[in-house]
């Protein structure tokens, strides 16, 4: 599957904007579009959810991890594990979810 960036679909979920970008049968790409007021607050999903963080900073709480990071970093959340991320600069992050996320199609 290739889809060009005027067709990617833009989509709305929990107060965020993201572009799902890509999907198959075992992994979605999404680019989270972060904004100063967005609020993420704890959830899980039974879907592996990989980053990179292409700008902004935020903090991200997984596990034992309560983390700031920014701009090339990345990170994994194993599936059904309890996350959040604060947005303390707005920015935009890929994200991988395997298998794909059906609440964002």
């Amino acid at each position: 599957m290739i889809v060009a960036l005027k067709n990617a679909q833009r989509r709305f979920f929990l107060g965020v904007d993201f572009i799902l970008l890509s999907h198959g049968s075992e992994s979605m790409v999404t680019k989270m579009l972060y904004k100063k007021d967005d609020n993420v607050p704890f959830h899980k999903h039974p879907n592996e959810q990989s980053g990179y963080v292409i700008s902004g900073q935020f903090r991200i709480i997984f596990g034992e991890y309560d983390q700031v990071i920014g701009s090339g970093d990345s990170y994994t959340i194993p599936r059904g594990l309890e996350h959040r991320i604060e947005i303390l600069e707005p920015g935009e992050v890929l994200d991988v979810f395997s298998p794909p996320r059906e609440d964002y199609l």
